[in-house]
């Protein structure tokens, strides 16, 4: 394993998309999530995670200790339960101990249990793992506009529907443009309790780099992340409040007097005011 981290990050995401529906709600129809106050677009925490971890099984093809915990088909208490065969879990007389012990298990084999925590108390007891690496919810940085096409399909599922002819109907939700942006942080002292290491923040930032090059699909249309801004601060503790970071990072037109509806990127600028970041945080622009 890679050295401990011994610095906080904060980090601020950019990322667009065109023509294409970046995070479904499945109790709106499936149709683009949206802020009803505002008309912003949001696509979630749990989306973003799941491009992350999607890349690290690509990458790590599953092998221990790069597992992935949360992935498709998975069968949760299997996993959990495989950590109290561990002959050191074995070993330990008390349950208090076990638990322990089986945390320790899962956080040295799963990378996403090490990054971003996990609940590891519906089988065999393993605990709770809360996670050095925390990501906000995605919002737009103008209103969004959710279409709907009518699709057809020509092709029928049952010889049943293939004798009434004809084609059948279907709906398909896209979103024509939006920037979206969102924010993440990265303790070093949780990264101590699940060892999260800086080899596997070297691969995080490289997951998060590459999320949406094998992500592709009809419903995303085209989804790029366009900028990823990283605060290194000096210590562990940090040396300035996560939201004066943030604050310094604007998206802006570069035509202010343009209100026609941005369809692309080359019509923002990312400004990131450096007068006002103390000299003991790093910036460092990875995209």
């Amino acid at each position: 394993m890679g050295a401990q981290i011994k610095n906080r990050y904060d980090f601020v995401m950019i990322f667009d998309v065109k023509d294409g529906n970046p995070n479904g709600d499945p109790d709106a129809g499936n149709m683009p999530r949206i802020d009803a106050e505002t008309g912003m677009g949001v696509v979630t925490d749990v989306c973003l995670k799941r491009k992350i971890r999607n890349y690290i099984q690509i990458v790590k093809k599953n092998e221990k200790p790069f597992d992935v915990f949360i992935k498709e088909k998975a069968v949760l208490n299997t996993m959990i339960d495989e950590s109290h065969e561990d002959e050191i879990v074995k070993s330990k007389s008390k349950d208090s101990e076990k638990t322990e012990e089986a945390r320790k298990w899962m956080c040295k084999n799963y990378y996403d249990i090490r990054t971003f925590g996990a609940v590891l108390s519906t089988g065999k007891n393993a605990g709770q793992v809360r996670g050095p690496v925390q990501i906000t919810f995605a919002r737009s940085i103008e209103p969004i506009v959710a279409l709907e096409h009518t699709i057809t399909r020509v092709a029928k599922t049952t010889d049943v529907r293939a004798e009434t002819g004809g084609s059948e109907m279907g709906r398909k939700f896209t979103v024509p443009y939006g920037v979206y942006r969102a924010h993440g942080f990265i303790s070093a002292n949780l990264a101590s309790q699940t060892g999260f290491d800086e080899d596997d923040l070297k691969l995080f930032w490289e997951a998060v780099i590459n999320m949406f090059e094998h992500d592709h699909s009809a419903a995303r249309g085209e989804m790029n992340l366009r900028k990823l801004i990283v605060f290194k601060h000096e210590t562990a503790l940090g040396n300035a409040p996560a939201h004066k970071m943030f604050d310094r990072v604007s998206i802006v037109r570069k035509d202010s007097g343009d209100n026609s509806p941005a369809r692309s990127f080359e019509v923002f600028n990312v400004v990131i005011d450096k007068k006002e970041i103390p000299e003991n945080v790093e910036i460092i622009e990875m995209v």
